[in-house]
């Protein structure tokens, strides 16, 4: 016999969904608008910024995968049609042939460093300037616990 599920009570189901509503609103505003200026798709963006954050704009394909938190298969096709705009190069591993080194390539880096003043604008208009300085504070330490706590977690 199957064991009842553990319903969420109003109150957690409300936080749940409101968490849910606003994360999902935000991500799609943002995500339009980084489309309407920049010509950038936010899933672009991703791998641009995770590259160019690191000093040599290089990263395992795999790698890159888990930082993002998509399945590889996602990861490489949506390296392919960076590739053929020209935002990023696949480079062999020396040391590993069956891996590859995902490169944003100049045009990748000017793409990020075009779009990233009005996207982080963006963020802070519909994001940063809503909460207060302790609003941000707690939603930082619980967004930190709760990933802490995904950690320990099977996927």
């Amino acid at each position: 016999m199957d064991a009842q599920p553990h319903w969420l009570d109003p109150e957690q189901k409300a936080a749940w969904g409101s968490f849910i509503r606003m994360q999902e609103t935000l991500i799609g505003r943002l995500s339009r608008s980084l489309q309407v200026d920049s010509g950038m798709s936010a899933a672009d963006y991703a791998v641009l910024v995770s590259l160019t954050e690191r000093g040599d704009g290089r990263m395992r394909l795999l790698d890159l995968a888990k930082l993002v938190e998509w399945e590889k298969s996602r990861m490489s096709h949506q390296v392919t049609r960076m590739a053929k705009r020209g935002l990023v190069a696949r480079e062999e591993c020396p040391d590993d042939g069956r891996g590859a080194f995902i490169v944003a390539t100049p045009a990748g880096c000017k793409a990020i460093e075009e779009a990233a003043p009005t996207h982080v604008e963006h963020v802070r208009r519909l994001f940063i300037d809503a909460l207060t300085p302790n609003q941000l504070s707690a939603l930082g330490r619980i967004s930190e616990h709760v990933l802490e706590h995904m950690g320990k977690q099977p996927d």
